[in-house]
């Protein structure tokens, strides 16, 4: 795929509106990223403006992948964490269009994520991922340890339980 651009978000009401579009479609094509299906537009954008006053805040960085214009992918990098964890940082809510996936957009965002993490002064990134449908290949291919699984996590979108598997990888200092 041509010029993906990534770049932080900021909080304004078109950021708002193309990232509920995104969750939106991501949870009715089965992401397992925390919400039910059908998702309703204000719960996304209440999600996202919270996500985004989190970030004005440096609790957390949210990049967005876009290509011509249109926002194909997002994650999160969450950074607030206790007093004896100032060393570590975790991947949440990777998303792509189901028109943009098996592109690479996804690998730029946890490139991209994981030098962010190293600028912050993290040496250590965790995710979790669900079982079924998650992105486990993704992330044993850029580096991650898969630790283990938790069976019957969470409910899927549309129904019935997932398990997770719970990975790390040491960036930084340790790469």
């Amino acid at each position: 795929m041509s010029s993906i651009e990534i770049r932080l978000f900021t909080r304004d009401t078109a950021t708002l509106a193309m990232l509920a579009d995104l969750l939106i479609e991501t949870v009715a094509a089965g992401g397992s990223v925390s919400f039910m299906h059908p998702l309703s537009r204000q719960a996304a954008e209440t999600f996202w403006d919270n996500s985004l006053m989190a970030a004005s805040r440096g609790e957390r960085a949210v990049l967005g992948a876009w290509h011509s214009g249109v926002l194909v992918g997002t994650v999160t990098l969450l950074l607030d964490f206790p007093d004896n964890q100032p060393h570590r940082a975790e991947i949440a809510k990777l998303m792509i269009r189901l028109a943009h996936r098996g592109k690479g957009i996804a690998r730029q965002l946890m490139r991209t994520a994981e030098a962010l993490a190293v600028q912050k002064g993290r040496t250590l990134l965790v995710l979790d991922t669900a079982t079924e449908e998650g992105a486990s290949g993704l992330y044993e291919k850029i580096g991650f340890t898969l630790t283990g699984e938790i069976p019957d996590f969470a409910l899927k979108p549309h129904g019935g339980l997932t398990g997770t598997l719970i990975y790390w990888k040491r960036i930084g200092l340790f790469t």
